[in-house]
């Protein structure tokens, strides 16, 4: 008797033999997905050098940005440097969040239109406006709007963000987020007619932030240790001002009244007895009475009782 050959498998059929051969196949690691079988370790950054790349990514683009919110080149710098000193300090925060470079974005712009600035004597002195003239009319037109819609257009055309990001990080509602925005082009547009096209709104503002000469903030190594130093220092301030206050709460309870003390009563002239008004002559009448009085053998209160007789 001969034996039938069994029928040639197909394509499919041999994929799934080969699989289950390789499941039942002990030994065998099949996981491919993470790289364990190569034995190879995914690389951790530490803190410092998390915090180097994204300053390196998003610092340059950030002074660009907070060049159009001030139209000042060196409050743009010091914005960022700020929002990074704030960021390092906040590390363990910053390094969870979903979006790193949007939280320091918030707070380089939160530092850029702070109302303080205008109380700086150096803010007052005003800088050389840009080269061109297009630059110059762009720029005039975009401080001539509010904090706000300033933020909101820059966000949007400048940045490029969509109105529901543009409106959680100005802290506003969609519908008011996009009210500041259409009055933000209208009144950029009644400046600069030919800036009334949204594409070409958002062309001249990458145009304005790109050719503008900005000096970078610091290097990653300088801004971590400013920060460091700035807290250092703000620390040393608060222990200082604690201790002061302890020390005058204490002067103060040490010194106030510990029971309570009536208040004196008002003056009020005694009937028959002259006022003390300084040394005067004396009459006849109180030198006899003196002169009898100094005669009497006794001594305190028990000489001014009456005598009988």
């Amino acid at each position: 008797m001969t034996q039938t050959a069994a029928p040639a498998a197909t394509g499919d059929d041999a994929d799934a033999r080969a699989e289950a051969e390789a499941d039942s196949a002990p030994g065998i690691d099949t996981d491919t997905d993470t790289g364990a079988d190569t034995g190879s370790e995914v690389e951790t950054l530490t803190p410092a050098q998390a915090f180097d790349a994204l300053y390196a990514f998003a610092a340059p683009a950030l002074v660009r940005q907070a060049y159009l919110l001030t139209g000042r080149r060196e409050l743009a710098r010091e914005s960022v440097e700020r929002a990074f000193h704030l960021a390092w300090q906040r590390w363990p925060e910053v390094a969870v969040d979903r979006d790193p470079a949007g939280w320091v974005r918030a707070a380089a712009y939160e530092y850029a239109t702070s109302p303080w600035h205008r109380l700086r004597p150096r803010h007052r002195i005003p800088e050389p406006p840009p080269t061109a003239l297009d630059d110059r009319r762009l720029l005039n037109a975009l401080m001539g709007l509010g904090p706000a819609y300033r933020r909101t257009l820059v966000l949007h055309d400048g940045l490029g963000l969509g109105l529901p990001e543009t409106a959680a990080e100005t802290e506003a509602s969609t519908p008011a987020a996009a009210n500041r925005l259409l009055y933000a082009r209208a009144a950029v547009a009644a400046r600069l007619p030919e800036l009334a096209e949204e594409d070409e709104l958002r062309r001249r503002l990458e145009e304005l932030g790109a050719t503008e000469r900005l000096r970078t903030a610091p290097k990653p190594v300088a801004v971590r240790t400013g920060s460091e130093r700035r807290a250092r220092h703000w620390t040393r301030a608060a222990i200082a001002l604690t201790v002061l206050v302890v020390g005058s709460t204490a002067f103060t309870l040490h010194r106030a009244p510990d029971h309570y003390e009536a208040p004196q009563a008002p003056a009020a002239t005694v009937p028959g007895v002259p006022p003390r008004s300084g040394p005067v002559s004396l009459s006849v009448e109180d030198l006899e009475l003196r002169t009898k009085l100094n005669g009497m053998f006794g001594r305190g209160s028990q000489r001014l009782s009456p005598q009988l007789g």
